[in-house]
């Protein structure tokens, strides 16, 4: 996989380091001959890694901070959902299974929903409830594939396929 900072830097991504540096300069910790050297140099940069260099010495901009924190919700959302999917699956199935036979008597499917959304409930809890803590969600949901490759490493090496 090629290094990030190696790609090529977009218009877009030269307009938001051009509006940090800008916050910077108000902020007082750029004077404004370094801010239109930098500009220059912004609208200059060819990939991300030169876009970078011109903001190495400098802190996170609260603008910044909260587009990052935005996208890493955002993909712990999206990752959520997918490792969700299967219990969604399941539970789908069930209901159609209770559907075909006839519909009749308890609604048995409501175990197995429980059952297979509860850690959906409670993941999305820690993500979007009142106190997020997207560490410990990103820590559980890291786990949960660790423990989900060394099973299929041990079933692949029991059935003698490569690994």
């Amino acid at each position: 996989m090629k290094d990030p900072l190696s790609l090529r830097a977009a218009d877009a991504e030269r307009e938001q380091l051009a509006q940090e540096l800008r916050e910077h300069m108000l902020a007082g910790r750029l004077t404004p001959a370094e801010f239109e050297e930098r500009l220059g140099y912004a609208y200059k940069a060819s990939t991300r890694g030169e876009l970078e260099a011109l903001k190495h010495d400098l802190p996170m901009s609260a603008a910044t901070l909260d587009a990052e924190i935005a996208r890493r919700r955002t993909l712990l959302r999206r990752r959520l959902l997918q490792e969700s999917a299967g219990g969604l699956t399941v539970s789908g199935v069930c209901v159609a299974v209770w559907l075909a036979s006839g519909a009749g008597g308890d609604f048995w499917p409501a175990w197995v929903i429980g059952a297979t959304l509860l850690p959906l409930v409670r993941n999305a809890w820690r993500l979007l409830g009142p106190a997020p803590d997207p560490d410990a969600l990103e820590a559980r949901l890291n786990a949960r594939r660790a423990r989900t490759l060394a099973r299929e490493r041990r079933r692949a090496r029991r059935s003698g396929l490569p690994r």
